[in-house]
């Protein structure tokens, strides 16, 4: 299977693995039909992992392939990781509304767009060769995305249920903020092998981008909990995982 799935051309894999994501996605929203309530405890845990598992995606996947790239790379990763986040900073500024769930569909939207272009930039990177980056490198990335996509698709399809909108449309609303991520994935695929000087800048931008989700939205929702330290440890472990699959595959 993992063999067949090297063997396609890069924006197959791009494809296959930015639906994965939205997928995963779409699964986390359908626990609207299945639940009246969330289990807060099992979705702070989910998150806690989540955060873990995208922390380690960020510098197996992104950071270190970008700084092993060569003359300049420290300076463009630097610039990359930076301009990433600054990004998301100020969309989050632009599209600030009092209303606590609209805000919440819109930066799950603005945050996924960028999560999606990182899986064609890993894809893309592998393609062209750059020392670190590889197809299962990239594709354990969108693994991780997609293990943090379940729990956010629960923790927007509630709160938009509980405001009184039906379950099928809160369901719709939830899955739509991840419709981004494959096109966002095909951009970034269509950069790294158009651009490929600027290779690490892409790589590191996309890293800027995900470490800002992971402080800004993963890690205060799970740390929210009573039970913070020990969310503390399921993200250490999410990290460990994800290294492993990353060191082991990669």
């Amino acid at each position: 299977m993992i063999d067949f799935f090297c063997s396609l051309n890069p924006l197959t894999q791009t494809i296959i693995a930015s639906l994965g994501t939205f997928f995963i996605n779409s699964l986390g929203a359908a626990t609207i039909f299945l639940f009246k309530n969330i289990n807060k405890r099992k979705m702070d845990i989910l998150l806690s992992i989540s955060a873990g598992v995208m922390l380690a995606s960020t510098f197996f996947s992104l950071i270190n392939p970008a700084l092993d790239y060569g003359k300049h790379s420290l300076l463009m990763c630097v610039l990359g990781i930076l301009f990433g986040g600054l990004l998301l900073f100020v969309g989050d500024k632009i599209y600030n509304t009092k209303d606590k769930t609209n805000m919440l569909v819109l930066s799950m939207t603005l945050h996924n767009f960028p999560e999606g272009m990182a899986i064609g930039i890993a894809f893309g990177a592998a393609i062209n060769g750059i020392p670190g980056a590889t197809i299962m490198g990239a594709l354990t990335l969108a693994i991780g995305i997609g293990i943090q996509n379940f729990p956010e698709g629960s923790a927007l399809s509630f709160p938009l249920y509980k405001k009184g909108n039906s379950k099928f449309k809160s369901f719709l609303i939830s899955t739509s903020t991840a419709a981004v991520e494959p096109i966002g994935a095909i951009i970034g695929l269509y950069l790294a092998l158009k651009l490929q000087m600027l290779l690490p800048f892409f790589l590191a931008f996309a890293a800027g981008a995900m470490l800002y989700v992971i402080v800004i939205e993963l890690i205060p929702e799970s740390m929210a909990s009573k039970n913070n330290n020990k969310m503390a440890i399921y993200l250490i472990l999410g990290f460990i995982i994800m290294m492993t699959l990353d060191v082991a595959l990669g």
